[in-house]
């Protein structure tokens, strides 16, 4: 006999004493070889004298998931053992029991380490929503969710969220999450960014936070901003809501700051459509135009002459005769003609009378 077989021989019986002599306790984390896969098993070799066996019904929790779509004879897999027939040879074996072990793990050290995770939220219940992870079931109370107080939760159901583990108790299969905390500390991360880089006149796309009757607030990145009413348009509006809506996506630009007061003003308004320019191409002092009536005061009427140049109409020259009120003669929103009888380029004001036109009517 050869040296070569001799020496074959003594390694096969080697593997042969190994294989026997290896024992297998139940919890014990081994890996194996998949020799092959049936409708209701995976037979696996474990390198022992027991012949190993995951039930389909261990192999996954996701029942989309097909063990022959995953897996060939041949891979290797980790797996859990669950029980050891030593009179039969044989051992059962689990992946999910295993994987699940290492995903409890895996939340536990989110929380320790702050860790954010991602995860699907499946529904909505009393008092939040139910998300999961890797089949672990997360609760995220309504207050963490990041949505404001009466808002829906309906909308979360389906999607992704990125999320902390806040409390984790395994013995009762307990894990608590918070969407908000994530939100909160990108959100700072993000104003952190725009204080340290904003400046006059630099521009940003925003996004229409909520409205008020003095204006719009402007979420530019994690800051808020406010864009006057005065500010949204160069026309005459009474109420934000004609120009923006809450949602809308808007280009703005910095009037001015306060970094100490954290506060921002922010204009809408394109210079490049100045209507005081318009209006001066247009109109000179003596020319008549058709104007429209936007606001009566004791003293007279406020005319829109352009978008976003409104005239005085004193009362004295709303018509040809004497006139007690504005409102006698003239009602927001009709229009009428007038001439342009001065224009004080300093202040920006326009003077306008009605009576002139009548004059000229009757000579």
């Amino acid at each position: 006999m050869s040296n070569e077989v001799k020496m074959e021989i003594e390694e096969s019986f080697a593997e042969m004493l190994e294989k026997s002599i290896k024992t297998l306790n139940t919890g014990d984390k081994v890996v194996g070889t998949v020799v092959q896969i049936t409708p209701t098993d995976i037979q696996v070799d474990l390198g022992t004298k027991h012949a190993g066996y995951i039930a389909m019904s261990e192999f996954s929790d996701d029942p989309n998931v097909k063990a022959e779509e995953v897996l060939k004879p041949g891979d290797q897999i980790e797996v859990l053992v669950l029980r050891v027939n030593d009179s039969e040879g044989v051992v059962s074996l689990s992946k999910k029991r295993l994987d699940a072990n290492k995903n409890w793990e895996e939340v536990e050290a989110a929380k320790d380490n702050k860790t954010v995770i991602e995860a699907t939220i499946r529904e909505e219940n009393k008092g939040g929503v139910v998300a999961n992870y890797k089949g672990i079931r997360v609760f995220i109370p309504a207050s963490q969710t990041g949505l404001r107080r009466n808002e829906p939760m309906t909308g979360l159901v389906g999607t992704t969220v990125r999320m902390h583990i806040t409390e984790v108790n395994r013995s009762r299969r307990r894990v608590v999450g918070s969407i908000r905390s994530v939100a909160s500390e990108e959100r700072a991360a993000k104003s952190k960014a725009v204080w340290e880089s904003i400046e006059v006149g630099k521009h940003y796309s925003g996004t229409v936070k909520s409205l008020t009757s003095y204006g719009a607030f402007v979420d530019i990145g994690g800051v808020d901003g406010m864009v006057h009413i005065s500010e949204l348009s160069w026309s005459r509006i009474k109420h934000p809501s004609e120009v923006v809506s809450v949602g809308d996506p808007v280009d703005v630009y910095v009037i001015k700051y306060d970094s100490e007061k954290k506060k921002i003003s922010l204009g809408m308004k394109d210079p490049n459509e100045n209507p005081w320019e318009t209006f001066l191409n247009k109109y000179s002092v003596g020319d008549v135009a058709t104007v429209k009536v936007v606001k009566l005061m004791t003293f007279g009427a406020f005319a829109e002459v352009v978008p976003g140049v409104d005239g005085l109409i004193h009362i004295s020259q709303i018509a040809d005769h004497r006139v007690e009120k504005p409102e006698d003669e003239l009602q927001e929103g009709d229009v009428v003609d007038v001439k342009i009888t001065d224009i004080n380029l300093e202040t920006r004001k326009v003077s306008l009378s009605r009576r002139a036109v009548l004059l000229d009517a009757e000579d």
